[in-house]
């Protein structure tokens, strides 16, 4: 896909992945409009794009709502003029115990990771048919590679919405709408600011503007999945697969020291 002239919507965009994303993709001519539940948070990122040229709309709605989704696709419809590509990057995180964790901070995670891209997704295809070449790019996690302890509901959403990804995708071949899958790795985002991990328990963190660079990428080729993490994350898919009593083993001696360290981490 050449991005110059694309219309696109990005949610979650004014900050982190999408933030970055989104300069990325003005760099390179596209027409953007970010979305985001904090309007003052909306607008400051707008300020901080625009630039001579750049053709950039800030929506604030939250996604997690019907009344917000149906928000944010009019609005983007309207300022953009149709569109031709989606990116559902818009997620929470609540670590921690699953009996722990309160069933409102779980259910957030649901709405926002999980029934939002689909429902948006649903609600965006007659647009994105009108393209003739148009692309939804939903923003996954590492963790829906391997399963990561204290974030099993986080894992289930993300999973979820890569098998979606994979099953829309089939269903939309040759109707002009592809599907790219993101899986990034720890990146360096507001949204891992109280995870404690380091390297030692798994968590490398990477540049955000790296990680929109590959996702740039992959919209540009058309390809079908981008996973950062490098060899040691595709050694670690690899082992999940062939030996899964080896990883839970390692998880096993990592219990102690990780639960601690994500204790805290929440972004919801």
């Amino acid at each position: 896909m050449n991005i110059a002239g694309k219309r696109v919507l990005i949610t979650g965009g004014s900050s982190g992945i999408g933030l970055s994303l989104t300069r990325i993709l003005l760099a390179k001519h596209a027409k953007v409009a970010i979305s985001g539940r904090r309007a003052e948070v909306v607008a400051e990122a707008v300020r901080s794009l625009q630039t001579e040229g750049a053709e950039i709309h800030g929506i604030a709605a939250d996604v997690a709502t019907t009344e917000g989704r149906a928000a944010t696709l009019e609005q983007a419809l309207a300022a953009l003029g149709g569109l031709d590509v989606l990116v559902n990057n818009a997620g929470g995180v609540r670590a921690g115990r699953l009996e722990n964790t309160d069933e409102s901070e779980l259910q957030t995670m649901i709405d926002v990771g999980l029934t939002a891209p689909v429902l948006l997704t649903r609600a965006a295809l007659p647009a994105l048919r009108k393209s003739g070449d148009a692309m939804v790019v939903n923003v996954s996690s590492g963790i829906a590679l391997v399963g990561v302890p204290f974030y099993a509901t986080y894992a289930a959403v993300k999973a979820g919405l890569a098998r979606f990804s994979e099953a829309l995708r089939r269903e939309l071949k040759g109707e002009g709408v592809h599907i790219l899958i993101v899986y990034p790795g720890g990146t360096d985002t507001p949204m891992m600011k109280s995870n404690h991990a380091g390297p030692e328990l798994g968590f490398s963190r990477e540049s955000v503007t790296a990680v929109a660079d590959a996702i740039a990428t992959g919209i540009e080729t058309g390809a079908f999945e981008v996973i950062r993490g490098g060899e040691t994350r595709a050694q670690m898919i690899a082992l999940n697969r062939d030996d899964p009593a080896a990883v839970d083993e390692r998880f096993l001696g990592l219990k102690p020291a990780l639960e601690e360290a994500v204790k805290d981490h929440s972004a919801l």
